[in-house]
């Protein structure tokens, strides 16, 4: 079904549903588990805008994004330092 059709809500998550599932099929099995496990706790409660951030964060590589959650490099300055900080204190269980 085309999201134009739906309702803003039932839009808003079909987006929340796609960005987690986009989290689990990363590429890294490493970022897969360390992002599916964020997107399901997070994601749902997230604000219009938080979920813009977080999809650009979903488009950058695996190899960046997973050296700047480890604290092997710093994140740019152009991505959202909550969302960063909120993720790099991320536990899988």
């Amino acid at each position: 079904m085309p999201t134009d059709t739906l309702s803003p809500e039932d839009a808003l998550a079909v987006r929340r549903k796609r960005l987690i599932f986009r989290s689990w099929h990363r590429g890294m099995k490493e970022m897969d588990l360390l992002m599916g496990t964020f997107a399901e706790k997070h994601v749902p409660a997230f604000t219009v805008e938080q979920l813009d951030r977080y999809e650009h964060l979903l488009d950058l590589n695996d190899p960046d994004v997973f050296d700047w959650l480890l604290g092997r490099a710093p994140f740019p300055d152009d991505l959202d330092a909550d969302l960063m900080a909120l993720l790099q204190a991320h536990r899988v269980a």
